[in-house]
């Protein structure tokens, strides 16, 4: 078990790392702070730089705590909320499936992320070694509460997409799409 549970957090934590360091850094093919934030703007998100780094920093930090397996619910919770961010602004209306644009990606790294705050890292971790006994269903309900109250207030807080930006939207979301 706690073989598997490392290789879900590495796979999973990294794989948020990488995708912050695209944002905050234009790194793995990434369009950075700059290109980031003009798509974030047109989902709303304004200043788009501003959330470009802020959505980098999270999906980054809380990669990299889950891959560590330390404060692993914070982990957990920081890569949730900016999954559903992403789920619910960029791709909802375009289905389940990733290859339509749809959730499905940002489903299966936030509902795994969120996995290990109730399963706990395993024994093989910073909590593991250092004897956090953060783990189990109340860790987990607080991390699920904790990243849907964010994501919340932060979808709340767009602004309508202005008509101008729709085809720059549009286009920066084909090219994610395709990868």
């Amino acid at each position: 078990m706690n073989i598997g549970l490392l290789l879900l957090r590495m796979t999973v934590g990294l794989t948020l790392a990488a995708h912050g360091s695209q944002k905050l850094f234009g790194w793995l093919g990434g369009y950075g702070p700059d290109g980031t934030g003009r798509f974030l703007e047109a989902l709303g998100f304004r200043p788009g730089r501003r959330h470009a780094i802020m959505a980098g920093l999270v999906e980054s930090g809380g990669g990299l705590l889950l891959a560590l397996g330390f404060l692993t619910p914070v982990g957990a919770a920081l890569g949730l909320s900016v999954m559903l961010v992403a789920a619910i602004s960029a791709h909802l209306g375009k289905g389940f499936f990733v290859s339509s644009g749809g959730y499905e990606y940002n489903l299966i790294l936030g509902v795994a992320a969120l996995s290990v705050a109730f399963t706990g890292p395993g024994r093989v971790s910073v909590d593991g070694l250092a004897g956090y006994p953060l783990a189990g269903t109340v860790w987990g309900i607080g991390a699920l509460a904790i990243a849907v109250t964010g994501s919340a207030f932060l979808l709340a807080s767009r602004q309508p997409q202005p008509v101008a930006n729709a085809p720059a939207a549009a286009a920066y979301s084909q090219v994610v799409t395709r990868g």
